[in-house]
């Protein structure tokens, strides 16, 4: 399960950019596409982020849908698996969204 290991990635840079501050929540982008399953890093989250300024931090993971263009047709089109075909029928694409793993955002404690 390499999502364990890029949870603990995930922790490991928030924790550095809090700069010492405790994390209240957490952003994530995932895409569809991208060979990780978020809800095996919603599972790891909270063992990974414990005894770190992440510990407790709310953790929102946005799911953002596979998205190719046509070579051909220049068509935009939703891609449900990394070699979609365009409407057209054209298999000469290119993915422009769904492969992302993104920390989108995260959400700090004032500081004192």
């Amino acid at each position: 399960m390499h999502e364990l290991s890029i949870t603990r990635n995930i922790v490991a840079i928030v924790s550095e950019a809090a700069e010492g501050r405790r994390v209240l929540a957490v952003t994530l982008e995932v895409g569809a596409l991208s060979g990780v399953m978020a809800d095996a890093i919603a599972f790891c989250f909270g063992v990974v982020s414990a005894e770190t300024p992440v510990e407790g931090a709310r953790l929102h993971i946005r799911r953002i849908d596979g998205c190719g263009r046509c070579r051909l047709c220049g068509c935009e089109f939703p891609a449900p698996a990394l070699y979609s075909p365009c409407p057209c029928g054209s298999r000469e694409t290119d993915l422009i969204g769904g492969e992302e793993l993104t920390i989108k955002s995260m959400e700090l404690e004032e500081a004192a």
